[in-house]
């Protein structure tokens, strides 16, 4: 029950988001540079939880009857054979709006995921093909529970704001890193996925409560029901160019590189502050 009413609570949090991307173990560099160009690359594990067990869990409707009551002090109590038969008198009269409610739900999810059904055990295999057709996303292979084991590279010249990841018909989707042009040959970095706790970022703290989860990932509860496998962000993110560094929360700052300068974050499940920079380029 334990993992049950988790899975309700990260199931609603899911619904609330639209539709939830994690990183798990990753590696990713961006390249800026003064002749315009630029090249992304991350190679890693990408989770959506709206194809995972947590999903799964927290979109079943419970019909499991149990009466409730509380003494004046609200503590639980014993309750008598009349308040149980009045609840289970209002519980079955609500069974109907029960289902209605997750089948609305249910076709929520469908359009966040722009149209693929979480609920079809060949989602995620649409989902993995639908990636390989998007420009940029040499390997996707699947590995089960949401999964995905990726190897994404792009470059080109940085003539529009770039976001990642995108996936086609899924304008829900949360990004882990943006870059940002600005007047005046400045360009800002953000990697908000790539945080999971603090900063004042709605997604860190998400990421957090699924920190909470993972931690339970190896056990089982009374029952016998294993939780869901949640990845978190685990890796390192480095910034090369050879433009002027204006502002930068790295713990050690511009290290030189044969390019002209890096900026390196290790991040790890304690990563407070989502890697953040601002570069010109005069």
């Amino acid at each position: 029950m334990k993992f049950r009413a988790m899975a309700l609570a990260g199931a609603s949090a899911l619904m609330l988001s639209g539709c939830l991307l994690s990183p798990g173990q990753f590696t990713s560099q961006l390249e800026l540079m003064k002749d315009g160009s630029f090249a992304f690359a991350y190679d890693g594990e990408i989770q959506m939880l709206a194809l995972s067990k947590l999903a799964e869990m927290g979109s079943k409707v419970d019909e499991t009857f149990e009466a409730e009551c509380w003494d004046e002090d609200f503590d639980p109590r014993d309750c008598t054979p009349a308040e149980e038969a009045e609840q289970k008198r209002e519980w079955e009269a609500e069974a109907e709006t029960r289902r209605a409610k997750k089948a609305q739900e249910a076709e929520q999810m469908k359009a966040f995921l722009g149209g693929i059904d979480p609920s079809n055990p060949e989602a995620a295999r649409e989902l993995a093909e639908k990636l390989q057709r998007q420009r940029g996303w040499t390997t996707v292979e699947y590995k089960g529970d949401g999964l995905f084991d990726v190897d994404f590279s792009i470059s080109g010249q940085l003539t529009h704001d770039f976001v990642f990841p995108t996936i086609e018909k899924m304008a829900m989707a949360n990004s882990f890193v943006s870059v940002i042009l600005r007047d005046e040959g400045q360009v800002r970095i953000d990697a908000p996925g790539f945080a999971a706790q603090g900063g004042g970022n709605p997604m860190q703290g998400m990421m957090g409560g699924m920190a909470g989860l993972a931690g339970l990932s190896g056990e089982a509860d009374a029952e016998g029901e294993t939780p869901p496998r949640i990845v978190i962000a685990d890796g390192d993110f480095t910034i090369v160019t050879d433009g002027r560094i204006l502002a930068n929360n790295t713990d050690e700052g511009p290290q030189r590189h044969a390019r002209g300068q890096v900026l390196s974050w290790s991040i790890t499940p304690r990563t407070e502050q989502a890697p953040t920079a601002l570069i010109a380029f005069d």
